[in-house]
């Protein structure tokens, strides 16, 4: 997709649209002005090393445009032309010389005209003159800017005094919440570029099941002098590391056009996939001695021979970005044991799994996503009764203290699913929060919900809407950290518990669009457990 058919101006009327309905009544009728600046290009420390540049999102909601160093006037009128075409100015870089050496120069202004859906293209000088023409031509105009705050770019006082000057009514109250607003459904052009983030991602983590998979059937070859008179090729490497299957996924990403990670990858194996948000990447994988008779494990995916990979799970949390736009896959695979998982991690798999398939069934516009998260808790409590995890009223020494709706009741789940379901994606991987997770929020009144604690981190809480897209992402973990608090509970059979904390975690996380009949899942890795099994033991 090129710029050009990026739909900057459809963006812009579209926050305006939510901007007037922030708006009193009298300044409806005003001259509506936003002043954005765009991400400048980061430098580590003090000194003059570029860092991987990346576009405020919000300014690229309203331009479509990635260079360093831009701003951007839009103007609006209710009742005049500037109702259906406002004037969006973007003022762009000059290439300088030392930019032609050292790096890529930002586009002429010629290229940037025909590139970018904007009505007129200029350089960051020519901004205050812009500024002071808009003053006069609209007067009583309400200026709007995002946040003074370290999570946006700052506007230059060289470019705000001309507002302070004039006694213009300059706001930063409004701007935020309603492009966030306006970001919370998408497009048909937003939905293909996370269309194509989802497919290049869930191909990444596809090539990393498959490398395990060729690993365990011994199929990975090491060529003359491999690691000792030359480095190991691409097709010579194995996943021994949280590190190696890492790198893959982001070379995978790469090699197909992505130029940034959504966020940082987490790669966890063993019981580290219990903690949530681990993103250091750093361990190996969990060995253990290799006894006489264990062929289970081929010695390609050994050290020496006195050691085998333990039976554990690899937890991969990763999407790339496509032009901005998020991908936000997970995928819990089984690492030892011929490529499959144990018969506890199979279980706790399988019933993560069936909350993820349960809440993918119901959703449909108008349904509440506190709904989703109360359905998972539930389904969870369930299973774990199935499991002998939670006990039923009829167990020993039990009683209707140990109903579902009881367990439910005492909030004891939260220390196995403790985070939310999901949350909407877009240009951000958890986009929007203020319109996600407003502070003043009338949706959840006469609600069941359950115990509190189940929506503590929950980062979406609002009815469904055609043109959400949000990842669908429950998850059970076996943390020492969360389990303290509740080693105690009438609720839990401890000596069952035992048996399933070295799982460690498990989650299953799709990307969905949210349609006027149901959904459409946007990640197209598969996850049921017979192929994920045949792919990471090499038999698919």
């Amino acid at each position: 997709m090129s710029a050009k058919s990026y739909p900057a101006e459809q963006h812009a009327l579209k926050t305006f649209s939510k901007l007037l309905d922030l708006l009193p009544p009298v300044d409806q009728s005003k001259p509506q002005i936003l002043l954005l600046a765009g991400e400048t290009t980061p430098y580590r420390n003090d000194t003059d090393r570029e860092m991987a540049f990346r576009q405020e999102s919000n300014f690229f909601y309203l331009t479509g445009c990635k260079v360093p160093s831009s701003y951007l006037l839009v103007t609006f009128q209710n009742g005049t032309s500037l109702a259906n075409k406002p004037s969006s100015q973007l003022f762009i870089p000059k290439a300088e010389l030392a930019d032609l050496m050292w790096s890529v120069p930002p586009p002429s202004l010629e290229e940037a005209t025909a590139t970018y859906d904007v009505t007129r293209v200029d350089h960051p000088a020519s901004l205050p003159a812009a500024i002071q023409e808009l003053i006069k031509a609209f007067p009583g105009a309400i200026v709007h800017t995002l946040p003074a705050s370290p999570l946006f770019p700052t506007i230059p006082s060289q470019y705000t005094a001309p507002l302070l000057a004039a006694n213009v009514n300059l706001t930063e109250d409004y701007l935020l919440p309603a492009v966030h607003l306006a970001r919370l459904t998408k497009d048909a052009e937003e939905i293909a570029l996370i269309r194509r983030a989802n497919e290049i991602s869930s191909r990444a983590h596809e090539v990393v099941m498959r490398v395990l998979g060729q690993g365990v059937r011994g199929l990975i070859t090491r060529g003359k002098g491999a690691g000792t008179e030359r480095p190991l090729l691409p097709g010579e490497w194995l996943i021994q590391k949280e590190a190696e299957a890492e790198a893959l996924f982001v070379a995978s990403c790469r090699r197909e056009g992505a130029e940034h990670q959504a966020y940082l990858p987490i790669v966890a194996a063993s019981t580290r996939a219990s903690t949530l948000h681990y993103c250091c990447n750093d361990r190996e994988f969990a060995w253990g001695p290799v006894n006489p008779t264990d062929h289970k494990n081929c010695n390609d995916l050994a050290h020496d021979h006195e050691r085998a990979l333990d039976p554990q799970v690899l937890l991969i949390d990763a999407g790339c970005e496509w032009n901005c736009y998020a991908a936000d896959i997970t995928r819990t695979m089984p690492v030892g044991n011929g490529g499959k998982f144990t018969p506890e991690a199979r279980a706790i798999y399988e019933l993560v799994l069936e909350m993820q398939r349960l809440s993918l069934e119901a959703l449909k516009p108008g349904l509440h996503w506190d709904a989703v998260q109360l359905l998972c808790h539930r389904t969870l409590v369930r299973g774990f009764q199935r499991l002998g995890i939670f006990k039923k009223p009829d167990s020993p020494n039990s009683g209707s203290w140990n109903a579902e709706e009881a367990i439910l009741a005492s909030g004891v789940s939260s220390a196995f699913f403790p985070h939310g379901v999901g949350h909407s994606l877009g240009l951000d991987v958890h986009d929007v929060p203020s319109a996600s997770k407003p502070a003043k929020n009338d949706t959840i009144k006469g609600i069941e919900l359950g115990h509190e604690s189940f929506y503590a981190y929950l980062r979406l809480r609002l009815p469904l809407e055609e043109g959400m897209v949000v990842t669908v992402e429950p998850g059970i973990y076996f943390s020492p950290h969360l389990l303290a608090p509740v080693r105690d509970s009438k609720h839990i059979d401890q000596a069952v518990l035992k048996r399933y904390e070295s799982v460690g975690g498990v989650r299953i996380e799709d990307v969905v669009l949210i349609t006027k009949d149901g959904h459409e899942n946007l990640t197209t890795v598969r996850s049921d457990t017979e192929w994920v099994e045949k792919v990471c033991s090499g038999e698919i």
